[in-house]
């Protein structure tokens, strides 16, 4: 019995691949011997100044890449988002691994079409274009017309079950032989990584769930006027060929393109980022491979937030209920410097074992996140962190849980992303004040305890100063002080008076004694910084922007 066509087995497939030495011993020294020639040659090249030494450099590079097939490329895709990694010389090269790879012959493509559609391109669409308008990892893209109408026809590379089983193998066998001798301590392993990249790029290469993600994402955001999906053309769709309407945008490669298309950068930065939060902390369902090639800058919008598109859907993932609370929390705590209970966090979520003495860690963890919304945040980026934390993770148990290898994945690539068009980007200055948004007018229960959590202490006393740091993050030095003071001060005045706020009245009325007598100072405090918030000035000026902005 043929076994599922896009099902990954770790145990399965390497003893299938193990069963074929004339493919697995050539296939593992190939790689080897590329690997070391390249190494040589960055060693010996990489820091030289001859512009024509890199570019040549950069080509080697991109052709290596492209040379190593299908899942190489992915890890090359993921390098094309990090221009704080890369050389802009190299990055240049390398973004072409994003959509602009050679081409697979057109009559293969022509051939997978009748078999998978049944007919001929020709009779299926009024036009048919000669050769394909991009070409990736996985696939190539036609831009077809039907009805006075453009669709993208993407059609999968040939044989490309083969390529994707064998090299995760063997990426896997190398991984793991070559593991104790890399400067890393991911604790949990590094095959556990790869089986993640494995099971991803499996699904990535059935189009039938792609075309099922796709409808899931846009589902989600069918609310949201900023986020466009791509529609589904279910008819002229299979395992192998999927097909969509057509997206008439701008890649998000650099700011230059968006401005000469009269497109403002940092309003898709915006949208961007914002968008991967609610996919994160929100829906718990997110795409995994936000590179440029698969987001488009749209017309329309505003300066503020941008229209955007997504396309592709074959690498996505989701992410726990209890996970994404639990990452909610973490990012509180690192607001509050509360070092600690953000170790109790990062216990909870596996990066962390249970034995783990946890007051150990306090003062490293302050070290690395220490003062990131304070006067270090201007200097803080994920790669910053990254380069604090590979030295963390090699000094104490910590350990990389393999169902956050893709959410790891989409947030350095998103990251990236923004970095490309705005170097001076800084992710906390928008995922703070989103978090801060969400604790204050988000009204499910596990938002609010996480709420009560900020403005009570255990022994049930207000906690001014966590509030006041909750409220200037969402205000200080943010563009949307007016138009998000309403939905805050209606979001919480609405919780005060329904059932759900009977805990907070309850500790508000307990935070009023002390040592048993009556203790106003603290409310005081509240009350004043609510009326200084919230002031008649400030609610006139939402008011007036709200209204601006729907005109």
């Amino acid at each position: 019995m043929k076994r599922s066509y896009s099902k990954y087995s770790a145990k399965d497939d390497l003893l299938w691949l193990i069963l074929r030495p004339w493919i697995f011993i050539p296939r593992v020294l190939y790689i080897l011997l590329t690997f070391i020639f390249l190494f040589l040659r960055i060693l010996f090249q990489g820091n030289s100044k001859n512009k024509n030494v890199q570019k040549n450099l950069s080509k080697y590079l991109f052709d290596v890449i492209t040379d190593l097939g299908p899942c190489f490329i992915k890890l090359g895709q993921a390098l094309s988002t990090r221009p704080d990694l890369v050389r802009q010389d190299w990055l240049t090269e390398l973004t072409n691994l994003q959509d602009n790879l050679p081409a697979f012959d057109h009559k293969i493509a022509l051939k997978i079409i009748e078999e998978e559609l049944g007919s001929p391109a020709n009779e299926l669409f009024e036009e048919f274009p000669d050769s394909p308008i991009a070409s990736a990892s996985l696939g190539q893209v036609y831009k077809a017309k039907l009805n006075n109408s453009y669709l993208a026809v993407k059609v999968q590379r040939p044989n490309l079950y083969f390529l994707i089983r064998r090299d995760v193998v063997i990426l896997r066998f190398l991984g793991t032989f070559l593991s104790p001798l890399l400067p890393l301590n991911i604790g949990v392993g590094i095959e556990e990584i790869i089986d993640e990249f494995g099971k991803a790029l499996f699904d990535e290469i059935d189009y039938q769930k792609e075309a099922a993600n796709a409808l899931r994402f846009a589902n989600l955001f069918k609310e949201n006027p900023n986020i466009f999906i791509p529609k589904l053309e279910k008819q002229f769709s299979s395992k192998k060929v999927i097909t969509t309407s057509w997206i008439d945008g701008v890649k998000l490669r650099d700011r230059f393109l968006l401005e000469e298309n009269n497109l403002i950068p940092a309003s898709f930065i915006k949208t961007c980022v914002i968008s991967g939060l609610q996919q994160l902390f929100e829906f718990g369902y997110f795409h995994a491979d936000p590179h440029p090639g698969n987001m488009f800058a749209l017309k329309g919008g505003n300066a503020d937030c941008g229209n955007l598109a997504y396309v592709d859907f074959g690498m996505m993932d989701t992410i726990t209920n209890s996970d994404r609370l639990t990452l909610i929390k973490a990012i509180v705590h690192i607001i509050n410097d509360e070092y600690y209970l953000l170790a109790e966090d990062f216990q909870k979520l596996g990066f962390l074992t249970k034995e783990q003495d946890l007051q150990k860690l306090v003062e490293p963890l302050k070290e690395v996140l220490g003062g990131s919304f304070g006067a270090e945040v201007g200097n803080f980026n994920l790669k910053n962190v990254t380069d604090k934390f590979s030295k963390l993770m090699y000094s104490y148990p910590f350990r990389v849980p393999s169902r956050f290898a893709l959410i790891i994945r989409a947030v350095v690539s998103q990251e990236g992303l923004a970095l490309r068009l705005d170097p001076e980007f800084k992710i906390l200055k928008i995922a703070y004040p989103y978090i801060a948004k969400k604790l204050l007018t988000d009204n499910s229960e596990e938002i609010l305890d996480i709420l009560l959590e900020v403005v009570f202490d255990k022994k049930g006393q207000i906690q001014i100063e966590k509030v006041e740091s909750l409220l200037n993050i969402l205000f200080r030095d943010s563009e949307n002080i007016n138009s998000d003071l309403i939905p805050v001060a209606n979001a919480g005045l609405k919780l005060f008076v329904s059932k759900k706020g009977s805990e907070v009245r309850k500790n508000l009325l307990l935070s009023l004694i002390k040592d048993e007598k009556l203790e106003f100072t603290d409310v005081k405090k509240l009350l004043a910084l609510i009326r200084d918030t919230f002031s008649p000035l400030n609610i006139a000026k939402s008011a007036v922007q709200n209204i601006i902005s729907t005109v």
